[in-house]
């Protein structure tokens, strides 16, 4: 017989992103390869599952439902993994948020329940196919990946992984803040518009679920699958493009670092913020000296661990020394001086010899945005605002 694909307006719309979709999963997992980034290969592998997701809908508007031959390779071939795209989620965040990240031992158990559905898949394909020799699972004609149980299921562990997922991004923010300099720079918009667009997808998928009273029909459910395909392309696209930006990220004014590295070590060997000794007007010279006299704020990739090491001390005292004695946190802190830096250049007239952007780059900023935020931060004014008032003075 020939090979059935009928190349209607459901079907081809959904072979589109379908294509799409293939095609830049092999591209990041080609890139995470040969540059070794861990993220792209779990970017790849997202991707992936997406793809595979929207098959049995794609397929299934091309009428292969309708013949025995193809209707049994969507019946026995769980296409949908719901229960695998949870964890690839979380750990595709983790390794954005962490250079070092590889998976641990344990963290192999997030992987069992998509296996168990696997395992469950080909026990009804030996089933099905070689001991009764005829349809006993798939009796009522139903693809099993389709089942209002699993998809649940599915939507139920996606939600927990979304949430664990804003939990790691959180405790990475904090600590981004506390131990690098550029703070803003490192927090990844592409992370958290990732965690939107994935927030996005379950919100259609419970409203879809809840406003379609015929949700168990195949036919029902197209706007669901086109909806999703539009947020997929976007995760796709965008999601590639971050790749691209890493890449670059490290040839910057940045650095790349992994800020979780000290936290068990610290936890456990280290007193608390509370019960630590410190001497706060003698730290509170010494870390002010670094910045004025030896203008370390100048450094635009100047961390927690620099400092740390110039004063031959642990990066766990010198932030609990930050907020003792400055009561903010080491990123606020730099910027402070780097802020009282330009505002002495401004009022020295250096505006008129350079642009304000190279004047803050000098000052230790890495980025007009960066640079603007921490200025409007600490004198309620924009730049130009600021130029604008002592100029009238």
């Amino acid at each position: 017989m020939d090979f059935p694909f009928n190349f209607n307006q459901k079907s081809s719309l959904l072979l589109i992103f379908f294509f799409h979709g293939i095609v830049f999963s092999i591209l990041a997992l080609r890139r995470g390869f040969t540059s070794n980034n861990t993220s792209s290969k779990w970017l790849g592998f997202l991707l992936f599952l997406y793809s595979m997701y929207i098959i049995p809908y794609m397929l299934g508007y091309a009428n292969w439902y309708a013949e025995k031959i193809t209707r049994e390779i969507l019946f026995f071939i769980p296409f949908m993994q719901v229960l695998l795209i949870g964890p690839v989620v979380f750990f595709y965040t983790k390794s954005l948020l962490n250079i070092d990240f590889k998976l641990s031992r344990k963290e192999y158990l997030h992987f069992l329940p998509a296996l168990l559905y696997v395992f469950y898949s080909l026990i009804i394909f030996i089933t099905d196919k070689f001991i009764l020799d005829e349809y006993y699972f798939y009796a009522n004609d139903r693809d099993k990946d389709l089942e209002n149980w699993y998809q649940v299921t599915g939507l139920i562990s996606m939600v927990f992984y979304l949430v664990i997922s804003l939990q790691h991004y959180f405790r990475y923010k904090k600590l981004v803040f506390e131990k690098v300099s550029y703070a803003e720079t490192l927090l990844f918009q592409w992370i958290r518009n990732f965690m939107i667009a994935f927030l996005i997808i379950l919100i259609l998928r419970v409203l879809f679920f809840i406003t379609n009273p015929n949700w168990g029909n195949f036919g029902s459910q197209f706007w669901h699958y086109i909806a999703f395909s539009f947020i997929f392309y976007y995760i796709a696209i965008t999601g590639y493009s971050n790749i691209i930006k890493q890449t670059t990220l490290l040839g910057e004014k940045v650095q790349l670092i992994n800020v979780f590295e000290d936290q068990a070590i610290v936890s456990s060997e280290t007193p608390s913020a509370t019960n630590l000794d410190l001497d706060v007007p003698i730290w509170k010279d010494k870390l002010a000296s670094l910045m004025t006299e030896k203008r370390f704020f100048e450094n635009p990739r100047l961390t927690l661990a620099d400092v740390a090491d110039e004063l031959s001390s642990t990066t766990k005292t010198i932030s609990i020394a930050v907020n003792n004695c400055f009561h903010m946190n080491f990123n606020d802190f730099v910027n402070h001086y780097r802020i009282e830096a330009v505002k002495e250049k401004l009022k020295q007239g250096k505006q008129k010899q350079t642009t304000l952007l190279g004047i803050a780059f000098d000052c230790g900023f890495n980025s007009k945005s960066t640079f603007n935020r921490a200025f409007k931060k600490n004198t309620s004014l924009s730049p130009k605002d600021y130029i604008q008032k002592i100029t009238i003075k």
